[in-house]
């Protein structure tokens, strides 16, 4: 242990240095995003990031590897959610973990150098092992944050553009319209159903033109899960009305056996709204 806190503390003391080094050798013909910026900013913002990098990663000589990895965490969730480093792929971050990674052997072999003989082999190559080891668990823990942030990133914006994708539109103080446009898949409607009831409490209309016109194909789970609006908007007050509705959709209802019993329908959006006065003929 006395043997860790040495190298330890040299590597401690040159942390400074190993940022310094690291950066002065960049390509950055050869990179991109983060590392291939010449913001002043962004350069002392990311020569911050590596030192505090070369901070943590001193402590797996001293620390318990649990403890180590836990505090280290902390550091891994800032960088992989760092805008900066969001924009940067991949592959070029990972390769600048390997060349970290060789500068921390080249490192260790100055500092057995420097107590010529007094370090058996076995101690020698346990730190080696050490370091890979950190490194090994450092880049994994960073590559399955980032892609966790980015999965997560990705799904609320896929929520916000199924919302936007199914907008109710007031027309007047009684009727509103929900134009739907392009393809309708479980998840869509599911978020249709709950969204459409939704703003029509909130915005406390009478009537809601459903125009189906936008949407492509009408497939059973689709067919079903309209009937269920319909029916769901009835039991709030809302009478629903049908616009769009082409001949396959008919047929597709009547093969699945929804009724749509009582609803208005009209083959445009512009007959239904001639029929409530809402336009002029």
């Amino acid at each position: 242990m006395h043997k860790n806190k040495e190298l330890h503390s040299f590597l401690l003391a040159k942390a400074r240095n190993l940022t310094e080094e690291w950066y002065n050798s960049l390509d950055k013909n050869d990179s991109s995003g983060v590392y291939a910026s010449d913001d002043p900013n962004i350069i002392n913002t990311l020569k911050k990031q590596n030192f505090d990098f070369h901070l943590h990663l001193c402590e797996a000589f001293i620390r318990e590897e649990t403890a180590f990895l836990e505090e280290f965490q902390k550091w891994i969730l800032r960088i992989a959610q760092d805008p900066q480093h969001l924009n940067t792929p991949i592959h070029f971050m990972l390769r600048e973990f390997f060349r970290v990674r060789e500068q921390y052997l080249d490192y260790i072999k100055d500092f057995v150098s420097l107590h010529m003989g007094e370090f058996p082999n076995e101690v020698i190559d346990s730190w080696n092992r050490m370091i890979l080891k950190a490194f090994d668990k450092v880049m994994l823990g960073f590559v399955e944050e980032r892609q966790y942030y980015l999965h997560q990133k990705l799904s609320a914006q896929q929520e916000l553009i199924q919302e936007l994708s199914s907008p109710v539109i007031t027309l007047n103080n009684e009727v509103a319209l929900l134009p739907l446009v392009g393809d309708i898949d479980t998840r869509r409607a599911k978020l249709m159903l709950e969204n459409t009831l939704n703003q029509c409490a909130n915005l406390g209309v009478n009537f809601l033109v459903i125009d189906l016109s936008g949407v492509p194909m009408i497939d059973t789970m689709v067919a079903h899960q309209i009937f269920h609006l319909i029916k769901a908007l009835r039991l709030i007050g809302v009478t629903s009305i049908l616009t769009g509705v082409r001949p396959e959709i008919a047929q597709t209802a009547v093969q699945q056996g929804l009724e749509f019993n009582g609803v208005p329908t009209y083959s445009t959006l512009r007959q239904a709204l001639i029929s409530m006065a809402i336009i002029k003929r």
